[in-house]
C-alpha cells in the first residue's frame, strides 16, 4: 500500500465527441476535430477516457492519472505509446512525453502524469 496519493491532481477533463469504439478507461486519440477513438499499437494517445455516454467521451487529457501497461515501464520521465489494448507501453520512437511516478507490476499499473 502506497503512503502517497497522486488521485486527481492537475486532473483537465475535456468532453469529445466519441467513437463507438471508445470504452471508460482506455487511452484514445483525437480521430477527427472534436472527436476521439480508441488507440491502435504504437498510437500517440491524447489521454484516457474517464467517462462514455450518449456519444461523448471525457477524456483526461492533463494531470496524474492510473493507466494500464503492458510491459515494463520506468520511472521518471519516459516516452509512451498506445499497446493496442487500451493501455500504454514505452515507446519505441516518438510517443507521448510522461512523468511516471509509480509503478505496480502485480497490478499492471503505472501512476502517470501527462
Amino acid at each position: 500500500m502506497s503512503k502517497v496519493s497522486f488521485e486527481d491532481i492537475g486532473a483537465v477533463i475535456a468532453t469529445f465527441a466519441a467513437q463507438d469504439s471508445v470504452k471508460p478507461g482506455q487511452v484514445v486519440k483525437i480521430t477527427a476535430n472534436g472527436e476521439v477513438g480508441a488507440c491502435s499499437a504504437k498510437d500517440a494517445f491524447a489521454g484516457q477516457a474517464q467517462s462514455v455516454r450518449g456519444g461523448f467521451a471525457g477524456v483526461q487529457v492533463k494531470g496524474f492519472l492510473t493507466l494500464p501497461v503492458t510491459g515494463s515501464v520506468a520511472l521518471g520521465r519516459v516516452s509512451l505509446e498506445a499497446d493496442g489494448t487500451g493501455g500504454v507501453q514505452t515507446a519505441s520512437t516518438g510517443g507521448v512525453p510522461a512523468l511516471v511516478v509509480s509503478v505496480d507490476a502485480t497490478a499492471k499499473t503505472a501512476v502517470v502524469c501527462l
